[in-house]
């Protein structure tokens, strides 16, 4: 059984999550960021206690198809735009695309709907985010760039 999990974006949630599970007795196998492997069936009091203890760390489990994808978009393009070096010589698009096994013009579609914005406007906003966060811990400067 897969649990999709909101807002879980960081290594740190994926360690909560675990921890979380290990804490009701529930094993696992994966956990990637925004969705967990459940090896065996949830009771509606397990669901109910995860829902809660997730709540606590800010995560926040998802049933609804279309937020499931919006977040796996989410997830998908904070990880390309942290590991921009690592990724293969495509279009974002057709990398999303790809990593999702969905046509790109019906999750850009989804995307636009739920959120407001385009996938585009939403990889340049985490972008800039990503630069911002570089420069305020000295992992890059602007030294040399402007005079």
């Amino acid at each position: 059984m897969k649990l999709y999990i909101k807002y879980m974006v960081s290594r740190r949630c994926k360690m909560r999550v675990e921890e979380e599970l290990d804490k009701l007795k529930l094993h696992h196998g994966l956990i990637d960021l925004g969705e967990v492997e459940i090896k065996e069936s949830i009771t509606p009091e397990q669901l109910k206690q995860l829902q809660h203890a997730l709540s606590t760390s800010g995560l926040e489990l998802m049933d609804d198809k279309k937020a499931v994808l919006i977040e796996k978009v989410k997830t998908l393009i904070i990880d390309m735009v942290h590991h921009l070096e690592d990724l293969p010589k495509m279009k974002n698009s057709e990398y999303i695309s790809k990593q999702l096994d969905y046509d790109y013009a019906y999750i850009a579609a989804i995307f636009s709907e739920v959120k407001g914005t385009t996938i585009e406007q939403y990889i340049i906003a985490n972008k800039i985010e990503r630069v911002k966060e570089l420069l305020l811990y000295d992992e890059f400067t602007l030294s040399g760039c402007a005079r």
